[in-house]
């Protein structure tokens, strides 16, 4: 059987961490879709060409430890909004999806562009202040030189990247489920989201 979980929303939404506990809780697959664009972002920053490296992409680049640094977000951003980028990172998306047993993506473009028949579309989200905290916590805890005020610039910057780009802005899609973690505990979300998954796989039974 396949049924396919689509999370998407901005940068810092908690989208990651919730996936990642669906998937764990139903025994999904789980792909973290930014992580090839974060992948593609670090070869630009070491001097290949976007396309080329979309392309290319090696499971080596996909495992490399410094593909959080907020340098090669940055870089991820860009590179998102590069159409031939996304479409070399399509097909491998969509594979993964319906793959039997399911699968849960997370993303920025999951529900509206690589998997608008998901049985499941979730689009979270959170206040920009709230976001920006849990980022520079994140980075903190790695040791990353940043201050707060930078760390939300940073993402205001590419939240209207990501939206205004010609090619599946962010956005959510028409028949997903709006999930605000702003007041949120992680467990609270995740009672959430399985709540509504648990509905869908009902109806199919």
């Amino acid at each position: 059987m396949s049924f396919t979980v689509a999370i998407d929303g901005p940068a810092a939404s908690g989208k990651g961490t919730l996936s990642k506990a669906v998937a764990a809780h139903f025994g999904f697959a789980h792909l973290d879709t930014g992580l090839l664009y974060r992948a593609v972002g670090r070869e630009v920053l070491d001097g290949a060409e976007p396309v080329e490296a979309a392309r290319e992409l090696r499971k080596e680049t996909l495992e490399r430890d410094d593909l959080r640094t907020a340098e090669v977000a940055e870089a991820a951003s860009k590179v998102a909004a590069i159409a031939q980028v996304r479409e070399a990172l399509v097909d491998f998306q969509r594979a993964f999806a319906r793959r039997s047993g399911g699968a849960v993506l997370d993303g920025r473009d999951i529900g509206t562009v690589i998997c608008p028949e998901a049985e499941v579309k979730l689009f979270v989200t959170a206040s920009d202040e709230v976001r920006a905290e849990r980022r520079f916590l994140e980075l903190e805890a790695k040791g990353f030189q940043t201050t707060r005020a930078e760390v939300l610039a940073d993402l205001r910057e590419r939240d209207a990247r990501d939206s205004a780009r010609a090619t599946a802005p962010l956005k959510p899609a028409e028949d997903a489920v709006k999930l605000d973690t702003t007041e949120m505990s992680i467990d609270q979300a995740v009672t959430r989201a399985v709540a509504v998954i648990e509905e869908r796989l009902g109806g199919r039974e």
